[in-house]
């Protein structure tokens, strides 16, 4: 099994996770991503260098080499729990795609142990590189922060007709369950109008019956710090839950999607 050979830089594993997919999850993060999103909780991921950051005052390194193997050492231990709760492996960033064949190769190794796998992604790569990944995947959650390319390229460094356009060839194919992921951004989409143009794009993706708000916060905030990097939007505060719900109210209004606020 040479896949499991496969070598790729991660920096963080979280166990005993009941977001980022069904049931509980062991979540993989890996390093590098080609986004910059302002509000990006984890920038120690966008950069696929090791890196020095200071937490509680103290140097840290973040990055890892590490084989596919040795990942599935410690996804293996909580597969009790997986099969009580229908959970399993999930890849999360950074963005997976910036190390297909670590992350197809992770997929493979899960599968082919009987563990269900899920990525976090805004599949902004080509398609032809999603594609090596389908046959392992259960669940794509897939990021659409926006509707408008010009917004989404000021706010996230690229505009957003790739992965629109890869949202779609992903449904299309019916190889894995897609669930659409919308952070919810004060003065990028935290609008009525800007939701429902992604809602209703996302009810338009064949298949595609349910929709996760994520509402913005600043847990993140101090990793900006401790990498010596300023932080663009320390002075907005996280959407109220009476508009969190005033959002969902409105996508169940004008879709037939099922809206979840969290992940």
């Amino acid at each position: 099994m040479d896949y499991m050979k496969t070598k790729g830089r991660i920096f963080d594993i979280q166990r005993y996770s009941i977001h980022d997919g069904n049931g509980i999850r062991t979540i993989v993060f890996l390093k590098g991503c080609v986004l910059r999103c302002r509000w990006c909780c984890n920038p120690e991921s966008q950069s696929f260098d090791i890196q020095t950051m200071k937490v509680l005052g103290k140097p840290k390194v973040i990055g890892e080499d590490v084989t596919v193997e040795e990942v599935m050492e410690t996804v293996e231990k909580d597969r009790p729990y997986y099969r009580r709760t229908k959970g399993g492996l999930t890849l999360s960033g950074g963005e997976s795609l910036c190390q297909p064949e670590f992350a197809r190769d992770l997929l493979h190794a899960a599968k082919s142990a009987g563990i269900s796998t899920a990525m976090e992604s805004m599949a902004c790569a080509d398609y032809s590189v999603i594609e090596t990944l389908l046959p392992y995947l259960d669940q794509y959650l897939m990021d659409i922060k926006h509707m408008n390319p010009e917004k989404h390229k000021e706010f996230t460094g690229k505009s957003n007709e790739l992965m629109l356009e890869n949202a779609r060839k992903v449904a299309e194919s019916g190889m894995t369950e897609l669930s659409i992921r919308v952070p919810v951004i004060p003065t990028f989409n935290d609008t009525l109008e800007e939701m429902k143009a992604i809602a209703v794009y996302a009810d338009s993706l064949p298949g595609v019956n349910r929709i996760h708000l994520l509402p913005y916060h600043r847990l993140g905030q101090d990793k900006y710090a401790g990498l010596n990097r300023p932080y663009l939007m320390g002075d907005f505060l996280p959407p109220t839950n009476e508009f969190m719900e005033e959002l969902r109210t409105m996508v169940e209004a004008e879709t037939s999607l099922v809206c979840q606020i969290g992940g």
